[in-house]
């Protein structure tokens, strides 16, 4: 089956999404509140979950995290490098950002399901389980700097970022959960995945960032072509195995987290070049996730 197909479904949800919230009738409330209960409760049950059952001591994993480091660091970096020689405004800038590095942890593990099965699952947990606590340290510092919030307060607020450190405090200390926690946690992660993404297409808008067209077409470079190309390089130099250098590179050319919306309006950002920012980054990823793999030999 070729990736377009195979990344289809997911993509469908995300329409699916945008239709229940603009014509037929869900309205903004509901899907608040979905989203609430997918990002406190349902996702963070997956992560912690996932990142317990996953060895990280073999060589590979610590090749994948320095893979993984190595990438988000990259699109930091040409996020706010690009953003100050087009001299973006400081509160767009550091608003925008975020959304050259961060990325949609429910796409990434519904697609990495479909491509790779239960290995390529796990290894796109491992990822993001790597990848959350750098993404969000540099999201959160880059906008409290200009907001009213400090970075250590909307750390410990990230439940993302909780879920994450505990799963890797549990694995490292050889946790084993109880069958019946164990259970429950599989159930929540297992309803986390479909509602996250229908939730990605209710919130996509198309209203704002005027005055930051330059800077929103840097973004979304960075995002979805530049990333990815980081990707490749970060598995060819690090010589990481096909399954796992395929996971790496569709974590670079995921479209950016809803979340990155939620932060900026939360610290004082300009929440609706954010919302334009997910909203053409997702709409392109359509073409642009299927291209990338297909081109890396999906």
């Amino acid at each position: 089956m070729s990736v377009a197909l195979l990344v289809l479904p997911d993509f469908l949800l995300i329409a699916l999404g945008w239709a229940l919230r603009h014509k037929l009738g869900f309205n903004r409330e509901f899907f608040a509140g979905t989203e609430r209960m997918v990002y406190f409760v349902l996702f963070p049950a997956l992560l912690f979950q996932a990142i317990l059952r996953t060895p990280i001591s073999a060589g590979s994993a610590l090749l994948l995290l320095q893979a993984t480091a190595a990438v988000v660091a990259i699109g930091v970096a040409l996020a706010w490098l690009g953003g100050m020689a087009l001299r973006a405004q400081p509160l767009a800038l550091a608003s925008a950002a975020q959304c050259g590095y961060r990325f949609n942890t429910y796409i990434g593990l519904a697609l990495a399901a479909s491509l790779g099965g239960a290995h390529g699952q796990t290894t796109m947990a491992l990822i993001v389980g790597f990848a959350v606590p750098l993404a969000n340290i540099a999201a959160v510092y880059g906008l409290a700097r200009h907001g009213s919030n400090g970075l250590l307060r909307e750390l410990l607020r990230n439940p993302l970022l909780m879920a994450t450190l505990l799963g890797l405090a549990g694995n490292l200390a050889g946790l084993q959960l109880p069958g019946p926690v164990d259970t429950v946690l599989a159930r929540l992660g297992s309803a986390s995945l479909a509602l996250g993404i229908l939730c990605v297409g209710a919130s996509l808008s198309w209203q704002g960032g005027q005055g930051h067209g330059r800077l929103i077409a840097w973004i979304l470079t960075v995002k979805l072509l530049l990333l990815p190309l980081a990707a490749l390089a970060a598995a060819s130099l690090l010589a990481l195995p096909p399954a796992e250098s395929r996971m790496l590179l569709l974590f670079a050319a995921l479209p950016t987290a809803s979340a990155a919306y939620v932060l900026a309006m939360r610290m004082g950002g300009d929440g609706r070049m954010v919302a334009v920012l997910i909203s053409l980054g997702t709409l392109l990823s359509v073409v642009t996730v299927p291209g990338w793999l297909t081109v890396a030999g999906g």
